[in-house]
């Protein structure tokens, strides 16, 4: 009898955990669908948020940024994006996100709308690839000429890292996406589209002096070169999207000399262009707006967001296009409202020296 009522309390205790309703107000989307506690994803109100996501994915294979889809949507405005496909797109997470929070759903609830949705997300990664390798921001691209940028190739925000990662996940078939059981021509096609995306990596890397460098947060998807993106957005080299590019380089088994040499190149530039004894600090000022600043701060260091591609000196810019020098040179908005200075480029550094000796151990 005893025995009996321990399995039926720890039954009850399984029950209240997988259905037990968790407080989301004022959890990012990210959030949800990424980190929660793992046994979430097994219960009703995860369910619930994972079938509205499904009623969301365009019939293109994407998802639209920005999308709270733990909280209400705009319905009316959603079933347009999902029937044209326009608003798909890999920007601020958006797909990649969506499918590994499915994945994470499929785990629990071996459904096979998860991950039929999941698979039809992949196609739309596979779709929206050009043939030199790369990713635009959205697929299709959209209309009007203050928005060209979007078929750019674009590492800018780490959507193209983004979505390396996932193929890379994919084909390796980590713990997170094996519960899917993906055939293997699934992972093969995945290979395929990454290592396509490392050659466009290594074509759009910046040359100086022929020597590899940095990236742009955009590429030209014809020529390849530096391009435009927003008005303050300009061709430059980039000390923050580029540090994503270089830890997925360092994350490749047994690299190619070409490999190599773009991780030593990048290195190297974000050596000789750091920053030091300085911080960049965001607050509020007196009337309660957003400001920027940067400050002395001994031991520390940053990098601008955006270098010079003539000079290599970092600068800033407003809605107008100006390059300036400083951030008191340009308009309140701008100054507080954008991460001009970054101390990403540590990680790269920091992860180095363990890299270099990996990779040396196996010449």
């Amino acid at each position: 009898m005893k025995k009996e009522l321990l399995i039926t309390v720890g039954l009850c205790l399984c029950f209240v955990i997988l259905n037990a309703q968790q407080n989301l107000d004022g959890l990012s989307w990210r959030k949800v669908a990424c980190s929660m506690p793992e046994t979430w994803y097994g219960t009703e109100q995860a369910k619930h948020i994972a079938d509205k996501v499904l009623l969301y994915q365009t019939e293109i294979g994407g998802w639209p940024k920005n999308t709270n889809f733990h909280t209400n949507v705009n319905s009316e405005e959603m079933s347009k994006i999902r029937t044209s496909g326009i608003g798909a797109t890999f920007d601020n997470e958006a797909t990649i996100m969506e499918m590994r929070f499915l994945a994470k759903i499929y785990t629990h609830r071996k459904e096979e709308k998860y991950r039929n949705s999941f698979l039809k997300a992949f196609n739309y990664i596979l779709y929206a690839q050009y043939d030199n390798g790369g990713w635009p921001q959205f697929c299709p691209v959209r209309k009007g000429k203050s928005v060209a940028y979007s078929g750019h190739i674009t590492y800018n925000d780490g959507a193209y890292v983004n979505i390396m990662n996932l193929l890379k996940d994919i084909y390796e078939d980590a713990p997170s996406l094996s519960p899917l059981e993906l055939e293997e021509k699934i992972k093969k096609r995945a290979r395929q589209a990454f290592d396509k995306g490392v050659e466009c990596i290594l074509k759009t890397q910046i040359q100086v002096n022929g020597l590899p460098t940095v990236w742009c947060a955009q590429h030209d998807e014809q020529t390849l070169k530096p391009a435009k993106a927003r008005a303050y957005e300009l061709p430059s080299f980039s000390g923050a999207e580029s540090v994503g590019i270089v830890l997925l380089l360092m994350k490749i088994p047994n690299p190619s000399p070409e490999i190599i040499a773009s991780i030593k190149g990048a290195v190297k530039w974000f050596d000789e262009h750091k920053i030091v004894d300085m911080k960049f600090e965001r607050y509020r000022d007196e009337q309660g707006e957003r400001n920027a600043r940067l400050v002395p701060s001994k031991g520390e260091r940053v990098w601008g967001r955006f270098y010079d591609l003539e000079t290599e000196k970092p600068f800033v810019c407003d809605r107008d296009g100006v390059k300036k020098d400083n951030l008191n040179e340009i308009g309140k908005e701008r100054r507080g409202g954008y991460t001009w200075y970054d101390s990403a480029p540590d990680k790269v550094l920091d992860a180095y020296p363990e890299w270099l000796m990996k990779i040396t151990s196996k010449e």
